[in-house]
């Protein structure tokens, strides 16, 4: 499994997580051209949708989205 932080805006709130199966050449081939395309004017995209868009791409894959994971302090 691999845990990828997702960034793509300068708010730092609106980050999220991914665990999951792919790797991140397959996790950019989906997002990137969404964030492109609202960027050049294109329609508005949530988080949500981001997930619900990979999970399409890779429906026998494991992905799951988490804004935040718990912390253990020692």
């Amino acid at each position: 499994m691999n845990v990828f932080r997702i960034n793509t805006t300068a708010w730092a709130e609106e980050d999220f997580y991914l665990v999951t199966t792919l790797d991140e050449e397959d996790v950019v081939s989906v997002i990137k051209p969404i964030v492109m395309a609202e960027r050049d004017g294109g329609d508005e995209y949530d988080n949500d949708m981001l997930l619900y868009h990979l999970k399409q791409k890779f429906p026998h894959d494991d992905i799951e989205m988490y804004n935040e994971f718990t912390e253990i302090y020692f």
